[in-house]
């Protein structure tokens, strides 16, 4: 059965409809779908930093309190975070800081772990 003029304009009008909505549409998806997955792991990654944040300053308000248990678990807890975090030059100076903290809580000094404490906190508040 032949086609009509009529149906032939309709095929290739709606076949012209489908290419240019696939060509605007397909851009937009992600790859593999990886878009929503590396959000998710950015969002973890960020949560755990500001987690690490919170935890090394309240280690250094323990130490200056003179409380070294609190302070010594609230520091290798954030030390545990600051090493899920995303990696960058600031995250490595805050858990060199922490590590420092830590030793030096350890010993007994109280005022040196708090200065550990205090700059971790600012390296880790650093992007």
């Amino acid at each position: 059965m032949p086609m009509t003029q009529y149906t032939t304009q309709l095929t290739v009008t709606l076949a012209a409809v489908f290419v240019l909505v696939t060509a605007t549409v397909l851009p937009l998806q992600p790859v593999y779908a990886e878009g929503g997955a590396r959000r998710d792991v950015m969002r973890a990654e960020d949560q755990h930093r500001q987690e690490a944040i919170k935890l090394a300053q309240e280690a250094a308000d323990h130490s200056k309190q003179g409380h070294m248990g609190p302070f010594l678990t609230s520091a290798e807890a954030a030390m545990q975070h600051a090493l899920k975090a995303r990696k960058d030059a600031h995250v490595d100076a805050g858990i060199a800081e922490l590590k420092h903290a830590v030793e030096h809580g350890s010993a007994g000094h109280g005022d040196v772990a708090t200065k550990h404490a205090e700059q971790a906190v600012t390296h880790l508040s650093e992007k």
